[in-house]
């Protein structure tokens, strides 16, 4: 019986999720339908630090305005990457697309805030030598550093792997690679949810700061404005240093 109500607990929380996530990308593509998003950056008090928004898989550039509406409220330059499309391709095409923007737009100093797969194609820029001082940190919401195992067995199947989904993987070329270069991992910060269905494993990196956040579920936290007040601080805990006996909070 309590197992049963284990169960029904993690159904309503995964209904709840993936019903955000539909209502999500339902606005995401209402608002690219009326032709994209400018960011009005407001008056702060705060560094005015630039920031990239790097959604997941199967999100367009819109599906974080909210999260990107509250930053440049708050004085922040705030730029999205259309050229990433639905977030289909490869973690190395996903880099070019992004250092060609960077460059293309002047971009300094940059913070990049991700959510999933989004935090992938983050660290793996973060590594690139051609970087330079365009991005300097990193704030991932839910991304899976180590892979996920929500598939199950149907994972192992061939198609799954040769899939977009396939990167997702825990034995995945991709994964590994980034998993043995761990240079960058101090210029992160991996937001993890108290549950994730989409990560059971969770968003754990080592070397990296790691914050559980109270919310439950993959897609929910990128519409909490309790987060985004969370990404905000961390986005300048990255951007200017501490002593090493704090940590973000």
């Amino acid at each position: 019986m309590r197992r049963l109500r284990a169960f029904a607990r993690w159904g309503i929380h995964a209904v709840r999720d993936f019903a955000h996530a539909a209502h999500g990308q339902a606005m995401a593509l209402w608002l690219r339908y009326r032709g994209g998003i400018g960011f009005t950056v407001g008056e702060a008090d705060c560094s005015p630090i630039p920031i990239v928004l790097l959604p997941g898989i199967l999100e367009r550039s819109t599906y974080m305005a909210g999260l990107g509406n509250f930053l440049a409220e708050r004085g922040h330059a705030v730029h999205v990457i259309d050229a990433l499309g639905w977030n289909l391709a490869g973690i190395e095409e996903s880099v070019e697309q992004c250092l060609q923007f960077l460059q293309k737009e002047d971009v300094h100093g940059a913070v990049l805030v991700a959510h999933s797969k989004g935090g992938l194609i983050g660290k793996a820029l973060l590594l690139d030598p051609r970087v330079g001082d365009t991005a300097i940190g990193l704030v991932a919401i839910a991304t899976p550093f180590a892979g996920s195992t929500f598939g199950g067995p149907l994972q192992r199947l061939p198609l799954v792997e040769s899939s977009p989904l396939g990167m997702f993987l825990p034995q995945s070329a991709d994964l590994a690679r980034l998993a043995r270069e761990d240079d960058v991992n101090h210029h992160i910060v991996s937001l993890a949810p108290e549950w994730d269905q989409m990560i059971p494993g969770g968003s754990h990196l080592e070397g990296a700061t790691n914050v559980t956040l109270a919310g439950r579920g993959h897609f929910r936290p990128v519409g909490d404005s309790e987060v985004w007040k969370q990404v905000h601080r961390c986005v300048h805990a990255l951007a200017e240093p501490k002593p090493s006996n704090e940590s973000v909070s």
